[in-house]
């Protein structure tokens, strides 16, 4: 079929458009009834826009943003229907067409039953997103509550909530680590059952168990979320914030977050309390604007795509025709969009099979080091760690690079610090130093909200009958800390290195200069040497400098004794 062939059958195919038209430019009573209609739906979207700003600047839209959303969505297609039906129906029971001719009305009538079947279509492709996101901002209710559940309450609870819904029960066996004694008497006060609860195995799994006390915990949980974030709204709005100033609901960028968008700025935040005005205007939307759509936010181009193409074919047009005229232009444009779709399909595998996230650490082939900035169609940053650089990668390339992720799903990091010690020196007793100084560092080396950084099987705060940081959780494999290794004989020192698993890729370098820190005072302390990076020719000091080491043998002796020597051997010689 030649292209002068296919015009003439799209343009025979659309013969009842053209029939349509000339009868309205014939029919004065069809055009001032599409005019009527035309100035009927033009009043309802003005009406629309109204009652949807005033609704967005209520404290209903904020506290309920999905059902408000739902009222904003299905106000404006109900009144079109309305007046589409209406007018309809009027014309049916009246005659309001002059002269025998049954043209007019059935054109009109056909017109009007047209635009109800879009605005239906429009209506159901709107709606149906936003129940499929209501949906999953529940089961990400319910993620919330059991990570409330794991953590035994939020930070910004009211009061000990946690055991207002739940009871610990002891576990049926005594824990073999602690004595039967210890164990009663902690059994006996509220205290130390408090503290048994905290407790955890050498393993890292905690004893016990905890019943519900309540009917329903998660609606108990629900009520005290929404009462916080009632507190959050109303300090919003009356201006008691950090900055001070009265924040504006309904402004565009919007200052105040929704109760949906205030839950997930909670849980990407650790779930520490939310401060009203700590962030700038539109802070959420900026950091959300780039995040790809999900299905459900293209349904509603796929139903409403469906819904214009039966309207189509109702009205006659041959849709294989249509195909078959438009086949050209989309090989075509598909020609000339090549690139561009390679890397939009490379940046759907990345998504669907989560090679990486924004803020995850990766290291290119090229070498390359650093954060995920943002991931496009077209392109993807990656920042460097110390905020030098940005390195911008065409997004089809990283599908097939090989790319070293430090952050997915490996909770631990290996910070490794060497160091040489004098021949002088026992390596015994330089190990048993150092698996203090690991020791130290484990229960020292912490972040500014005072969490340790290094991973452990049982969180130091316990111990002290405080809440744990969570240092200990989520770890899967066995591991013991710290690892000493005594790795070779080099030409002035024997080397050694200190392995601690820290919690993210980051935390490393904090915890390696608090570790040397830590080493230095420790050395000193126990006299332990540092060469120096030359050669010393000894003429009789030998004998004198392992005099002066040797003075501190017994307090060396003594680490051994209370640290070990971790993994390496001990031999004879030693108390």
């Amino acid at each position: 079929m030649s292209e002068h062939e296919i015009i003439e059958a799209v343009a025979g195919q659309a013969g009842e458009f053209h029939n349509v038209s000339e009868l309205v430019s014939s029919s004065p009573e069809l055009q001032a009834s599409l005019a009527a209609l035309v100035a009927g739906l033009a009043a309802i979207s003005a009406a629309y826009r109204s009652f949807s700003s005033m609704v967005r600047g209520r404290r209903f839209n904020y506290v309920r943003p999905h059902l408000s959303r739902f009222a904003r969505v299905g106000i404006l297609p109900f009144f079109a229907i309305v007046l589409v039906s209406s007018m309809n129906g009027y014309i049916q029971s009246f005659d309001v067409f002059a002269g025998d001719d049954a043209g007019p009305a059935e054109s009109f009538s056909k017109i009007l039953n047209t635009i109800n079947i879009l605005v239906i279509g429009y209506s159901v492709a709107q709606l149906i997103p936003i129940i499929i996101t209501k949906h999953e901002k529940k089961g990400l209710e319910r993620d919330d509550f059991e990570a409330w559940k794991d953590m035994r309450g939020f930070p910004d609870d009211d009061g000990d909530l946690f055991h207002k819904l739940f009871r610990w029960v002891p576990p049926a066996r005594r824990p073999d680590e602690i004595p039967a004694a210890e164990y009663d008497a902690k059994l006996a006060t509220e205290e130390g059952r408090r503290e048994l609860e905290r407790f955890r195995t050498s393993r890292g799994t905690p004893v016990g168990s905890h019943e519900e006390v309540v009917d329903d915990p998660f609606e108990e949980w629900k009520e005290s979320e929404r009462a916080k974030y009632s507190k959050y709204y109303e300090a919003c709005v009356t201006g008691g914030n950090d900055a001070g100033i009265k924040l504006h609901p309904g402004r565009d960028p919007e200052e105040i977050h929704p109760i949906d968008t205030w839950r997930e700025e909670k849980r990407m935040g650790g779930f520490d309390p939310m401060i009203p005005g700590a962030r700038p205007p539109g802070y959420a939307a900026k950091k959300r604007k780039n995040i790809p759509r999900s299905i459900a936010q293209l349904i509603p181009l796929g139903i409403f795509a469906g819904v214009a193409l039966g309207v189509v074919s109702w009205w006659g047009v041959d849709l294989f025709v249509l195909a078959t005229a438009t086949g050209g232009l989309a090989i075509g444009v598909g020609l000339a969009l090549q690139e561009t779709l390679q890397n939009y399909f490379a940046y759907i595998m990345i998504r669907k099979d989560k090679i990486f996230a924004e803020g995850e650490r990766i290291k290119l082939d090229s070498g390359y080091n650093g954060y995920v900035h943002k991931i496009t169609p077209r392109v993807t940053y990656v920042r460097d760690a110390l905020n030098e650089s940005f390195a911008i990668i065409p997004t089809k390339q990283l599908v097939t690079a090989q790319i070293i992720n430090f952050s997915k799903e490996v909770p631990m990091v290996p910070a490794i610090v060497e160091v040489g010690v004098s021949y002088l020196n026992d390596p015994r007793q330089v190990s048993a130093v150092l698996v203090k100084v690991g020791k130290r560092a484990m229960r020292e080396v912490v972040d500014d909200r005072g969490r340790h950084l290094v991973r452990q099987a049982r969180c130091p705060y316990l111990d002290e009958n405080r809440p744990g940081c969570g240092c200990d959780s989520d770890i899967h494999v066995d591991v013991t800390q710290p690892v000493v290794r005594f790795n070779s004989f080099s030409a002035s020192s024997l080397d050694f290195a200190v392995w601690l698993y820290v919690r993210d890729y980051g935390a490393q370098f904090k915890t390696k200069t608090d570790m040397r820190v830590i080493m230095y005072e420790e050395f000193k302390k126990y006299d332990i040497r540092i060469p120096w990076p030359i050669r010393t020719v000894y003429q009789g000091d030998e004998a004198r400098e392992a005099e002066e080491i040797g003075r501190l043998d017994a307090a060396r002796r003594e680490v051994i004794k209370e640290f070990g020597t971790g993994d390496i051997v001990r031999g004879g010689g030693e108390d």
